[in-house]
């Protein structure tokens, strides 16, 4: 007897983080993103230069309680403490319901509890750090990792003899991201910074989404002086294309980069400037550490395991 294929879901979400989006929306669903007029943040719809897929729905906020949907999927604070009870009706929001936590605990490193304290609410973490720091309380978590897609003929070159760092507002996010570190390094090695706004710390500005793989796999080595965050995407992106990586051994990274395989991690910021002179100076130990990274990123990041993932915890949640 043949057997039906899986209903794909209709789930209602919002564009949080442009990356993430798209690569969720690899997944065998339906995604529908609210959105608001002039799209401001948090609600910026199907926009920017991604190649987004057919699966993806704009619905204005308005009209959020003239649909129906099988799954809420929140990706931000404000879109739970708000959006779930001014946009939504009382039958969406007994919906099956998951929230994707992006990031670690800002307030306070290992007690601070999750403002989701619900056991009918699936709270997805993207690394098993933000797992560990946070205090869930009875509401139910599980971890999905990353999973990246970049362009087929790119890969990691190398020639530019400078360090790529790549991150957004790095002038406005301070010490946790590492501005210091950043501002301390480039003082000595050659690095160029690349994100929304770089320009306002010396940097070059922001780079199209598809465009950065291609645009970073012209330097030695990336830089990652951000202290804590979750593992960012820039960060597996560059190991998919054969890049070694150097960067703080805080949260989720120290998991991710073995020392001498794959790049350089430690806390002591002058032994990372050391590695990084040393990759500088020999660019055939770099692109070793780069393929070490690329076999990681590989095994650990693909996208079909993400998609798969994100396909069955939406389907495991609906029924």
């Amino acid at each position: 007897m043949t057997q039906n294929p899986p209903r794909r879901l209709r789930v209602l979400t919002w564009h949080v983080h442009g990356n993430y989006l798209y690569y969720l929306t690899q997944a065998q669903h339906e995604f529908h993103i609210v959105t608001r007029p002039g799209f401001p943040p948090g609600y910026a719809g199907a926009a920017g230069a991604l190649p987004w897929g057919s699966n993806l729905y704009e619905v204005r906020a308005e009209d959020v309680a003239l649909h129906e949907f099988d799954v809420i999927l929140y990706q931000h604070r404000h879109h739970w403490d708000n959006d779930r009870l001014t946009l939504l009706t009382d039958t969406q929001r007994r919906l099956p319901r998951v929230y994707i936590e992006h990031d670690p605990p800002q307030h306070q490193p290992f007690e601070q509890r999750h403002w989701v304290q619900d056991a009918d609410t699936l709270i997805v973490h993207v690394t098993h750090f933000n797992q560990l720091m946070w205090d869930c309380g009875s509401t139910p978590t599980r971890v999905i990792e990353h999973g990246v897609l970049v362009p087929r003929n790119v890969r990691y070159s190398g020639e530019l003899g400078r360090g790529v760092v790549v991150i957004n507002n790095l002038s406005k996010r301070g010490r946790r991201l590492g501005s210091d570190v950043y501002a301390d390094v480039r003082a000595q090695l050659p690095l160029d910074l690349v994100g929304i706004n770089a320009e306002v710390v010396g940097g070059l500005g922001e780079i199209p989404n598809p465009a950065l793989a291609a645009f970073c796999a012209r330097y030695r080595f990336f830089f990652n002086p951000i202290r804590w965050t979750s593992l960012g995407l820039a960060i597996v992106e560059a190991m998919t294309i054969g890049m070694p990586i150097v960067g703080l051994a805080t949260t989720e990274l120290a998991t991710v980069i073995r020392n001498g395989e794959s790049g350089y991690i430690d806390t002591n910021v002058d032994t990372l400037v050391d590695a990084m002179r040393n990759l500088l100076d020999d660019p055939v130990e770099a692109r070793r550490l780069g393929e070490g990274a690329r076999r990681i990123a590989i095994e650990r990041f693909g996208i079909e395991r993400f998609a798969h993932e994100w396909t069955e915890t939406l389907n495991a949640v609906a029924r």
